[in-house]
């Protein structure tokens, strides 16, 4: 048997619990004030290699996500694009399996889609996956996710296995994301700090420029006129107000000159949201517009969003397609092998014209597979599809066989007309036409008034 060395001791992993969100110590957000430095010394820490650690950077994307309206509204928006498009689950002979399709659309499916879009956002998501005949999960803390390492630990100050589980080997649990990505909230942060700190001096400008300031003068060796004066202005409200002895000299410089109207505050809370909308969504004219935007530039963007959002549905795909999905799914009782989640993407009618239009064009110079048809414009391929094809095809033998013959009578009514039209040019040049006075018919008429003129 072989001895173990001296000084070295060996820790055996710790066996998770049922639950391990049972096993966590949850603490409460850091609230305290954010700044820059607040910022880098977060990012310092998540990104050490030995020891890193995410939970100064995570309390800062809460603070900046729960207080931020815009950087709030960017993010639902995008989640919300990708929820409201619809997911369903075909299996292996293409059909659809509507159990699968519901469960996706219920509450539990939509948080498993919000937990994957997420992801991207913050750099992790986790879930667990509750045991029972019904489909149940709850949100791991972040704080105590450690991609680098493997584990979900109970502090989220921890960094070793005797201090947590490793995820791994959790059936039930389920990690997405990647181990180095910190996530698009990242870039965002700096530009909602940066924003807060904005909006505090706008508020003060406002404070103190936004309504008259009252300046009382007196006589420095006039104690009572002073206390008298002060009397005046507690009295007479709240707003700024100011006792200057007379021989003192007082002067304000209060900037109005190059911001009188707050402008500069305004631009720069403009600038740090369209940085985040761009960060999030990619663009800037899908959320407000700009002096110089116009339908041109707001359609363009808006295909870019389009475009953004298309990768996000397949980022959900396949997620949902792995191999990790698809086994807790088994454990639930549904039938998966073979089968696949796949979007029902809308069409833009607009674009669909035009390809329409071109491929009627190219169907005339090259065959084209009816599979083809099917899948570019979304038609769902009938069933008996052989069947109908058959009867489309002796359809049109029909009507060629139809218009051929009509072609055949036109030709022969062509070729009679000829023969006809001789037939009534000599039938005609026999008769004579009575109508016409011909030259005998003059010299009788010449006679015949010569005679009458003779007569006595």
């Amino acid at each position: 048997m072989a001895k173990q060395k001296k000084g070295v001791t060996k820790t055996t992993p710790q066996v998770a619990p049922s639950y391990i969100i049972q096993d966590l110590t949850l603490v409460s957000p850091n609230r305290n004030r954010k700044d820059v430095q607040d910022l880098k010394t977060a990012v310092t820490s998540a990104e050490l290699v030995y020891f890193p650690n995410r939970v100064l950077l995570y309390d800062l994307y809460h603070d900046v996500i729960s207080l931020d309206g815009f950087l709030r509204g960017i993010i639902e928006k995008l989640i919300n694009s990708v929820l409201n498009k619809k997911l369903k689950f075909y299996d292996g002979s293409d059909k659809e399996n509507k159990d699968l399709t519901k469960l996706m659309r219920s509450n539990a499916g939509r948080e498993i889609i919000r937990q994957i879009v997420e992801s991207e956002l913050w750099g992790i998501s986790g879930v667990e996956f509750k045991i029972g005949d019904k489909l149940a999960l709850e949100e791991i803390p972040r704080k105590h996710i450690k991609p680098e390492k493997g584990l979900i630990t109970k502090s989220q100050y921890g960094q070793t296995e005797e201090a947590g589980y490793k995820f791994d080997d959790m059936p039930f649990v389920w990690i997405i994301g990647k181990k180095k990505n910190l996530g698009l909230l990242l870039a965002c942060s700096l530009y909602a700090t940066y924003k807060r700190g904005n909006f505090g001096d706008w508020a003060q400008f406002v404070e103190i420029f936004g309504q008259p300031v009252r300046i009382m003068q007196y006589d420095a060796y006039d104690t009572s006129t002073k206390e008298e004066l002060k009397k005046v202005l507690r009295e007479s409200g709240n707003s700024l107000a100011m006792m200057i002895p007379k021989q003192a000299t007082f002067e304000m410089l209060d900037g109005k000159q190059t911001n009188g109207d707050g402008q500069l505050q305004g631009s720069f809370k403009d600038a740090c949201n369209q940085e985040m909308a761009i960060a999030i969504l990619g663009n800037t004219e899908t959320t407000s517009a700009s002096k110089s935007s116009g339908y041109a530039q707001s359609k363009e963007h808006g295909e870019q969003q389009d475009e953004l959002i298309l990768s996000y549905l397949i980022l959900v795909e396949n997620y949902l397609n792995s191999d990790k999905f698809f086994q807790i799914l088994k454990s639930y009782g549904y039938q998966v092998d073979g089968g696949k989640f796949e979007y029902d993407l809308e069409m833009n009618l607009g674009k669909l014209k035009l390809r329409m239009e071109i491929d009627q064009i190219i169907s005339t110079k090259v065959p084209v597979g009816d599979d083809y048809w099917y899948e570019t414009y979304g038609i769902p391929k009938p069933e008996n599809y052989a069947e109908l094809k058959k009867e489309m095809q002796e359809r049109e033998q029909v009507m060629q066989m139809q218009t051929q013959k009509s072609d055949e009578g036109k030709k022969g009514e062509d070729t009679e007309e000829p023969e006809n039209k001789k037939e009534k040019d000599s039938d005609n040049e026999n008769l004579i036409d009575l109508s016409k006075p011909k030259i005998l018919d003059k010299f009788f008429q010449k006679l015949a008034d010569f005679f009458d003129q003779a007569r006595p």
